[in-house]
């Protein structure tokens, strides 16, 4: 048999001891931390859904669906938010305090939730006229041809009337900060009345 000195083992024992301590305290501040981000971000959808609806789909005015928007597109929008490169009053005090990880969470529930109609009224003639207007003004190239968007183009298909018209015409008239100089481009010139009728065709798709 052989001996090992007391002297030799112990101090090797004790390292062990301490790294496997130390890894263990490590993955319950880890697991920690991830569940108090869960928390965080349950919280923060219960705060989104008092406007943008339980599911992502808004039943209020002027109020923006975040159901199906890809996912790249909402973390880039509250990026902006929260760096205050685009300023929204309303939006200020709950994306202030947003870690990278709370944007991604958040954008992968809202990309994943299916979009629906917002049950606006649809008038059938503005929308033959709003897609006669996309496609002379190729819409679909960017927003893609069934107007569900992708990476930082947003989803407009079956996004609410009122708030595509609103959006709209602050693009047309340069009032909407943080937006893309493409979208102000493609919408120059038209009319109020062309761009409620672009608004009808989008939220019938």
């Amino acid at each position: 048999m052989i001996h090992v000195r007391e002297a030799t083992w112990r101090p090797l024992l004790s390292g062990l001891l301490l790294r496997t301590a130390a890894g263990v305290i490590s993955v319950i501040i880890s697991i920690t931390g991830a569940l108090a981000q869960s928390a965080s971000v349950v919280e923060r959808i219960k705060q989104c859904a008092a406007c943008h609806g339980e599911d992502g789909n808004s039943q209020m005015a002027n109020l923006p669906s975040l159901a199906g928007q890809p996912e790249f597109f909402i973390i880039n929008q509250l990026f902006l938010m929260r760096e205050g490169v685009r300023k929204v009053d309303a939006m200020a005090a709950l994306v202030k305090d947003l870690k990278d990880g709370d944007l991604q969470a958040l954008a992968k529930h809202y990309a994943a939730q299916p979009p629906k109609a917002s049950g606006e009224p649809i008038d059938p003639a503005l929308a033959q006229r709003g897609s006669e207007l996309a496609a002379t003004r190729r819409c679909g190239s960017c927003h893609q041809p069934a107007l569900t968007g992708a990476d930082q183009i947003p989803r407009i298909a079956k996004q609410r009337v009122d708030y595509l018209v609103t959006a709209l015409k602050e693009l047309r008239d340069g009032k909407r900060p943080g937006a893309d100089t493409l979208m102000s481009q493609a919408v120059a010139g038209l009319s109020d009345a062309d761009l409620t009728a672009l608004a009808h065709f989008a939220a019938s798709r």
